[in-house]
């Protein structure tokens, strides 16, 4: 049977028609991307007239970014959605982990490409990891996407280890990595086995414009490449990445702001009685048994965040400003 294909945040479109709320009165909480994004520049004329170019300097900065070591290579994409889609393919069919709940573009395409599905639910990670035992590969979120796990790199280069050992792989998925040491496995790229997946959609809140990138070995990128073609990624959106991976007193700033902001989070859905939160610095995990009241409660009130069933749950994104931490306030005390 093919697979269904997932569902995600910034359905606003939908909530507009859903609820009759223009769109300039919805406050969009549903997407866990930052809401002050870094400053683009005047784009140069010859950038938008010109095919893009790999001689650009984009891929020595985003090795930089990341600290991967020399023997790391790295292949600038339009965002990870365009490696999760491909990186399936460079496999023959074979046995994968996916993590459950975690972000379902992963277990999509991997089935669509023949893979068989072996769910990992977050609960069985207290029980040891006997479970790697059954694999061939494993697909990993860190942080997960949408409850925020994070498991520290000493746990994940043990997955890497057993898996390779056998012939088998480890994908991590890095899109809401935290830029602090210890968070990201980039660093130990370059051997076989090990595939990085990075965005510049989350932190830098650009999700617009497709750019992300992947790191493994030579060989795997290589292949990667092959299989994207020339100009995968585009000549505005090559420029726009590599100049802000290379703003860091940006990115120290904006690290400073998020992670307040999210602190401020958490304490604000406490405060209003709906409990105990999990997350990463640009969104807040909520279980909660009430979920779809709240979620309906919440968009009735042109308020949209992320709404899930199994476990029943709700992600919060960051307000941009004043008025839309308290218009937030206002709504989560109504709705409680």
């Amino acid at each position: 049977m093919e697979p269904s294909a997932p569902e995600h945040g910034g359905r606003l479109d939908q909530a507009i028609q859903q609820w009759g709320i223009p769109r300039h009165q919805w406050l969009d909480l549903s997407t866990g991307i930052n809401p002050r994004h870094w400053p683009i520049p005047d784009i140069p004329a010859e950038v938008w007239q010109r095919l893009p170019e790999d001689g650009d300097g984009l891929p020595s900065s985003i090795l930089r970014w990341c600290e991967a070591p020399a023997k790391a290579r790295c292949l600038p994409v339009a965002g990870s959605q365009a490696a999760i889609q491909t990186l399936p393919r460079l496999r023959s069919p074979c046995r994968v982990g996916i993590p459950v709940p975690g972000y379902r573009e992963h277990g999509y395409w991997w089935q669509k490409a023949g893979h068989t599905l072996v769910p990992i639910e977050l609960d069985q990670l207290r029980g040891g990891d006997q479970w790697l035992d059954n694999l061939d590969g494993l697909v990993w979120i860190n942080p997960n996407n949408p409850t925020g796990l994070s498991l520290p790199v000493e746990r994940l280069l043990e997955w890497h280890h057993r898996l390779q050992a056998k012939g088998g792989f480890l994908v991590v998925d890095e899109a809401f990595v935290e830029k602090q040491p210890g968070y990201s496995m980039a660093p130990f790229t370059g051997v076989a086995g090990l595939v990085v997946l990075r965005s510049l959609g989350k932190f830098f809140g650009l999700a617009g414009i497709r750019a992300g990138a992947v790191l493994s070995d030579g060989t795997t990128v290589s292949a990667l490449a092959e299989q994207l073609g020339p100009w995968a990624m585009s000549g505005p959106a090559r420029f726009i990445m590599k100049q802000a991976l290379e703003d860091l007193p940006w990115q120290q700033a904006a690290a400073r702001e998020l992670a307040v902001a999210s602190d401020r989070l958490h304490r604000l859905l406490m405060d209003y009685g709906y409990g105990e939160s999990t997350g990463t610095a640009l969104f807040r995990y909520l279980p909660h048994s009430d979920a779809t009241r709240i979620y309906r409660s919440l968009a009735s009130r042109g308020i949209l965040v992320r709404h899930f069933e199994r476990p029943q749950a709700l992600r919060f994104g960051l307000p941009a400003g004043e008025p839309e931490w308290q218009r937030l306030a206002d709504a989560l005390a109504e709705c409680h």
